[in-house]
């Protein structure tokens, strides 16, 4: 899947791009608006992110211009407004869905696979098995043999970055920038604290550390 990100804050650009790539898409980045309109009218792009505040032309008009145009490739746009008008706004220009920022990395994916899954009109819920492990990325359910585990939002979304790498080390800078907000600056050690309810929950054996590396999930 290809992906376009038009968005000028060139920081939340990189690490949209450094994410979505880590997640298995292909992203290209323009910082422009009329750049843009170009790119996703000339691209053969899956999916655009396309933020509202845009030099050169806004997201509203680029949207409005695609669908003008014919173009049916689903459209996510940002903002870093917020009210009841601008999101009817982006909508009624043709937009498929609308995220405010700040918004987190887990509802971003979230939102895109969503997006996508539509667009293919596929219905099944993709589900990651590690052994005995189950989980149901669409349902957010994870199951341990025939036992459902009750996660909550952060812990689905550490455990889901390891799931989706079994068997290989996955660094804790890694799982910072796929599961935290991108403006998070606290503690990277809230990574080991999720970690450490993780094993609670499945087992001590679940997640191996690798010192001076990461974590990595264990069939069980």
């Amino acid at each position: 899947m290809r992906l376009l990100i038009v968005e000028d804050e060139k920081r939340l650009a990189t690490a949209l791009a450094a994410g979505l790539t880590a997640e298995g898409f292909a992203v290209d980045v323009v910082h422009d608006g009329l750049e843009g309109l170009h790119r996703a009218a000339e691209g053969a792009y899956d999916l655009v992110v396309l933020d509202i505040m845009l030099p050169g032309m806004n997201g509203y008009r680029v949207c409005a211009a695609l669908r003008a145009a014919g173009h049916e490739t689903p459209i996510l746009m940002l903002t870093a407004k917020d009210g009841e008008y601008d999101e009817a706004e982006g909508l009624d220009t043709g937009a498929d869905d609308y995220l405010t920022k700040p918004f987190s990395y887990v509802v971003l994916v979230a939102r895109i696979r969503a997006l996508l899954r539509r667009r293919g009109g596929g219905s099944g819920s993709p589900v990651v098995t590690v052994g005995a492990l189950r989980m149901d990325t669409a349902a957010r359910r994870v199951h341990l043999g025939e036992a459902e585990i009750t996660l909550t939002a952060k812990e689905f979304a550490v455990l889901e970055q390891l799931a989706l790498r079994p068997g290989q080390v996955v660094s804790k800078a890694d799982i910072l920038e796929h599961v935290w907000d991108f403006a998070y600056d606290g503690d990277p050690n809230i990574v080991e604290v999720y970690v450490s309810t993780l094993r609670r929950k499945l087992g001590a054996g679940a997640i191996s550390t690798v010192r001076g590396a990461g974590y990595r999930l264990e069939a069980l």
